[in-house]
C-alpha cells in the first residue's frame, strides 16, 4: 500500500511539473511571442543576448515537452556576418596633408584592406560601356594601371527610371570596371546632382562576404578639389562639363595619394534550435516544421528596417516571433500525441539576413534529406484579418497538396490564396532547392512590417491559434504511412538585384548568402542556356571568359556584357575540380 501511495505521489509530481497545455491554445500563443517579442530580448538579433534568450526559450519549451534534443543538445551553431566596420588602420594623405576619417573620407564596406600610394586619373563616371543604344569609355586614351582611379558616383540622367545607365552605375560595379582596367584603387566622389549634401556613405554589410581586390574610398568633393587642385579644375567644374557634353572627359591629376582602407566584418556565432519527436510508426521519413525566430535588433542603417533612421527594438512579434511560437504549440502538442511520422521542428535563426539558418541545416542535414517527405514553414502567421485571408505557398510542389489542402480546409472558414511556387521570401525556400516538398503560410505583410511598431498587443492571437491548428491538421495527413508526397519542381523567376537589368540569362537561381568564393548555383531551370551547358545545381561559379566571379555582384557584372546568342565558357567548380562549360546565351 505504501509503494503504491508513494507512486500515485510521484505520479501526481510529475504531472503537476508540466507548465503547459499540450493542446494548441491563444493564451499560450500570447505568453510565447509576448517574452519573444519583449523590450528585454532587444529584437532578437543573430548573436546578440537577446538572440541566446529566444533560443534558450525555445528550447527549454522542446525540452521540457520531451523532444529529442537533436545537434548540440538541441542547438545547431553556425556563424554569421552581421556587420562591417571601419579598422583603425584607416588613413589618407594628399601631399603629406592627412584628412579626417568620417569627414572626408570613408572605405565602403566591400573594400580591400590595402595601402596604395600612387598617383590619381580622374575618370569621369568610371564607365566602360559598349552597348547597342550607348556607348561611353571613360578609361580610353588614359592609363590607370596601378594607379588611383577617381570617379562620380551614380550617373548623369538620375531623373530617367528608364536610363540606359542604370546598369552600370552602382558603386561595386565601377570597382570592378577599374580593377579590370588595371586600377589599384578607386576613389568615388558624389556629384551636386547626385547628393548636395556630399554625406558619406555609412559603412554597412551588403550581404555578400566578397570584397573587391584593391581599396575602395569615398571621399569628399572638398577633399576631391584637393586632389584636383594641380590640374586646374574642380569637382563642380567637372560635373557641369560632363552633364552637358555627355562626352568622356578623363585625365591625370598630377596629383598622389597615399590612403590605407581597413573595413573589418563581425562574425558572430547563433544557432538554430531544433528537436524532434519520433512517429508511432517505423516509417524511417520524416515532416520538418519550422518558422525562424530572429528579427532586426535596434533597426539602423543596413538593418533591414523600413525606418533606418530610427534605432529603436525592433520586437518582431509578427515577424517572427509568431511563427516560432507556433512552432513551439506544434511541438508539444504532437509530442503528446505523436504523429504516425517523425517530426523534426525547427526555429532558425538568421532568416533576416538571407535564410541562412535554414540554409545552414539543409546544407549541414542533420536527417538524410532523401527521407523528409515536406516541409512546412510558417512566417508572420499572427495578423489574420477580418476577411480571414490566409496565403498559402508552395502548392505546386508537391502533386498532392492541392487534395490535401482541400481535405484540411474544409474544416475552416479561411479565404485562402494559393501560390504554387515553391521558392520565396522565407526559410521553406532552402528546403524547396533541395528537392523537398514546401508549404508556406502566412497572413501577410502590414504597415508595421520591420518597424518598431511589430508589437505583441498586435496579434490576433484567435487567429493565429486557427492557423496553428490548420498546420497541425496538415502535418497529420502529410505524416500518414502510405500518403505520398511527390516533389515538383515550379517555375521561378530569377532574382534580380537592385536596378541592373540583364539583356541575358543563364537560367540559374543563385545563391546569394552562399560562404564560398563564388556564385552558388542553387537551381538550375530545365531547358535554360545553364542546364543545356551542362551546369547543374550545387556547381559554383567561379569564372565567365576567364574573368573571377567571387559573388553575386561580379556575376551580374560579366553577364551584363553579353548579347543573346554570345557563347561564352563558365568555369565552375564541382567536388573540388574546376569544369569548362560552353554556354549559348
Amino acid at each position: 500500500m505504501k509503494n503504491n501511495l508513494l507512486l500515485l505521489l510521484s505520479l501526481f509530481l510529475v504531472a503537476g511539473c508540466k507548465n503547459y497545455n499540450p493542446e494548441i491554445t491563444n493564451q499560450e500563443l500570447k505568453e510565447h511571442i509576448s517574452y519573444l517579442a519583449s523590450d528585454e530580448l532587444k529584437g532578437r538579433k543573430p548573436g546578440t543576448e537577446g538572440d541566446s534568450l529566444a533560443a534558450s526559450y525555445i528550447r527549454e519549451h522542446f525540452n521540457d515537452a520531451g523532444l529529442k534534443l537533436l545537434a548540440d543538445n538541441g542547438y545547431q551553431y553556425f556563424d554569421v556576418i552581421t556587420k562591417v566596420e571601419t579598422g583603425k588602420n584607416n588613413s589618407f594623405e594628399v601631399n603629406g596633408e592627412k584628412a579626417v576619417p568620417g569627414t572626408d573620407y570613408t572605405p565602403l564596406g566591400f573594400s580591400g584592406n590595402k595601402t596604395l600610394n600612387a598617383g590619381v586619373v580622374f575618370a569621369g563616371f568610371g564607365f566602360d560601356i559598349n552597348d547597342d543604344s550607348l556607348k561611353w569609355n571613360d578609361y580610353k586614351g588614359v592609363d590607370v594601371k596601378g594607379k588611383w582611379v577617381m570617379v562620380f558616383r551614380a550617373d548623369p540622367d538620375l531623373d530617367n527610371s528608364q536610363s540606359p545607365f542604370i546598369a552600370y552605375s552602382n558603386d561595386r560595379y565601377k570597382a570592378m570596371t577599374a580593377v579590370d582596367h588595371g586600377a589599384a584603387g578607386l576613389l568615388l566622389v558624389n556629384t551636386v546632382d547626385f547628393d548636395k549634401s556630399d554625406k558619406l556613405e555609412k559603412v554597412k554589410f551588403d550581404q555578400s562576404i566578397s570584397s573587391v581586390d584593391v581599396p575602395v574610398v569615398q571621399i569628399s568633393r572638398k577633399l576631391a578639389d584637393k586632389i584636383l587642385a594641380s590640374s586646374g579644375k574642380t569637382v563642380e567644374g567637372l560635373e557641369k562639363k560632363l552633364f552637358k557634353t555627355r562626352q568622356t572627359f578623363s585625365f591625370v591629376t598630377g596629383q598622389n595619394v597615399n590612403a590605407t582602407a581597413e573595413v573589418l566584418y563581425n562574425k558572430v556565432k547563433t544557432h538554430n534550435v531544433v528537436g524532434m519527436v519520433k512517429g508511432t510508426k517505423d516509417l524511417d521519413e520524416y515532416i520538418v516544421i519550422g518558422g525562424h525566430y530572429d528579427h532586426l535588433g535596434m533597426g539602423g542603417p543596413g538593418s533591414g528596417s523600413r525606418k533606418p533612421d530610427t534605432v529603436a527594438v525592433h520586437n518582431g512579434a509578427d515577424d517572427n516571433a509568431s511563427g516560432a511560437s507556433g512552432v513551439i504549440e506544434l511541438a508539444e502538442k504532437i509530442a503528446e500525441n505523436p504523429l504516425e511520422s517523425s517530426v523534426i521542428f525547427i526555429a532558425f535563426s538568421s532568416e533576416e539576413l538571407g535564410l541562412i539558418g535554414s540554409k545552414y541545416f539543409v546544407n549541414n542535414p542533420l536527417v538524410d534529406l532523401k527521407k523528409v517527405k515536406a516541409m512546412i514553414n510558417m512566417d508572420m502567421i499572427g495578423r489574420l484579418d477580418s476577411l480571414k485571408r490566409l496565403s498559402i505557398g508552395g502548392t505546386g510542389t508537391a502533386t498532392e497538396a492541392d487534395s490535401i489542402l482541400d481535405l484540411t480546409l474544409k474544416n475552416y472558414d479561411f479565404k485562402v490564396v494559393r501560390n504554387e511556387q515553391g521558392s520565396g521570401p522565407s526559410d521553406h525556400t532552402s528546403f524547396y532547392f533541395a528537392d523537398i516538398p514546401v508549404l508556406f503560410l502566412t497572413t501577410g505583410v502590414h504597415d508595421q512590417y520591420h518597424t518598431p511598431e511589430d508589437d505583441a498587443w498586435q496579434i490576433n492571437y484567435p487567429g493565429e491559434e486557427e492557423v496553428v491548428k490548420l498546420v497541425y491538421d496538415i502535418a497529420s495527413v502529410y505524416a500518414k504511412s502510405g500518403q505520398a508526397i511527390t516533389f515538383n519542381k515550379t517555375v521561378s523567376k530569377q532574382p534580380t538585384v537592385s536596378r541592373r537589368r540583364l539583356k541575358v540569362t543563364l537560367g540559374i537561381i543563385p545563391g546569394f548568402t552562399s560562404n564560398v568564393k563564388g556564385l552558388a548555383v542553387d537551381g538550375v531551370r530545365p531547358g535554360g542556356p545553364a542546364d543545356t551547358g551542362g551546369m547543374k545545381k550545387g556547381d559554383v561559379i567561379v569564372a565567365i571568359e576567364g574573368q573571377p566571379v567571387t559573388n553575386i555582384y561580379d556575376y551580374m557584372y560579366r553577364l551584363a556584357k553579353f548579347n543573346k546568342g554570345d557563347r561564352i565558357v563558365v568555369e565552375v567548380k564541382r567536388d573540388g575540380k574546376i569544369e569548362k562549360l560552353l554556354v549559348e546565351l
